[in-house]
């Protein structure tokens, strides 16, 4: 039978590479400490390998993430002043650490109860998202999605068309007004509703036409479903320095679990027979994407500058 052209771009493989690689990284507020606690230990593999200067974004193809991991996902794709990435993946984890709390602070007492109670009544969001926007916009200034170190898919869901908005490298060669600021991109992603606010932002193509974007977490279309979690651990938003630390401390202690595979048939989280710890697939799979990088280097006919 023969196959119909398709009018959407299909992403090739690697021109002087055998493999694709592609990043994803999971959302959840404040729980974004634990994705981030298992990136560090992987960039940190790689520098072993490669050199300290070793970046996530020099072996992926394709980052991704929803909410707040969207958020990472800039901080590790967006370029420095040395077209380097803004962030090491070390820098996560206290990013999350000393500004959470200041995202999500937390209202203690009757007066507090009070507040929260009175908020929830009206049907406004839990908080107002002004430190959040201010230390997005601060730390990634004016850099658009072109800008990006590898390629990025970050979803979004627009609240007026009701559609999924995907904010990705290549829906922007073909919509040139998808390329946002990637501050606008992350508060979108990460506007969790009854947490934060929706975020509405205009974007100017280059033939100079407006399109208006209000949009909400991505998690509304695309989520991980994945909850392993319970109770405080669970939750999204309680920044208590008490929860952030038992939060890396999961982190930590999931790169010591063996590797596990959801069931189909229940829908469970179950250990491969193989016994491979987290810790230990990471470590595979950091010479792999080594290995791969050395490849592509071997195989292209353009000189590359070294780490």
């Amino acid at each position: 039978m023969e196959r119909s052209e398709s009018s959407v771009e299909q992403i090739q493989p690697p021109t002087y590479g055998n493999l694709v690689t592609i990043l994803s990284i999971d959302g959840g507020g404040i729980r974004g400490i634990i994705p981030a606690t298992i990136i560090h230990f992987l960039e940190s593999q790689l520098q072993e390998l490669d050199g300290p200067e070793a970046r996530l974004a020099d072996y992926f193809d394709v980052i991704s993430g929803t909410s707040t991991g969207g958020l990472v996902t800039a901080m590790l794709t967006a370029p420095d002043s040395n077209n380097r990435p803004l962030f090491a993946a070390k820098d996560i984890k206290p990013f999350y650490l000393e500004h959470c709390p200041k995202i999500f602070p937390q209202h203690s007492g009757l007066g507090g109860t009070i507040i929260a109670n009175l908020v929830r009544s009206l049907g406004g969001p839990k908080y107002d998202g002004k430190y959040l926007h201010q230390v997005v916009r601060q730390k990634l200034g004016d850099i658009r999605l072109h800008e990006t170190l590898t390629n990025v898919v970050i979803p979004t869901f627009d609240i007026k068309s009701m559609q999924p908005i995907i904010f990705s490298s290549y829906q922007m060669k073909m919509s040139p007004f998808m390329d946002a600021k990637l501050s606008d991109i992350c508060i979108s992603t990460s506007a969790a509703p009854t947490y934060l606010p929706a975020h509405n932002f205009k974007n100017q193509d280059s033939e100079g036409k407006i399109h208006e974007f209000n949009l909400i977490d991505g998690g509304v279309c695309a989520n991980n479903p994945d909850d392993t979690l319970s109770g405080t651990d669970s939750s999204v938003d309680i920044s208590t320095k008490e929860n952030l630390e038992k939060l890396s401390e999961i982190g930590e202690n999931l790169l010591k679990k063996p590797v596990s595979r959801v069931n189909l048939e229940n829908g469970l989280f179950e250990p491969l027979k193989n016994g491979e710890t987290n810790q230990e697939a990471l470590k595979r799979f950091a010479k792999i994407l080594s290995q791969e990088r050395r490849l592509r280097e071997m195989r292209s006919p353009h000189t590359k500058k070294p780490f």
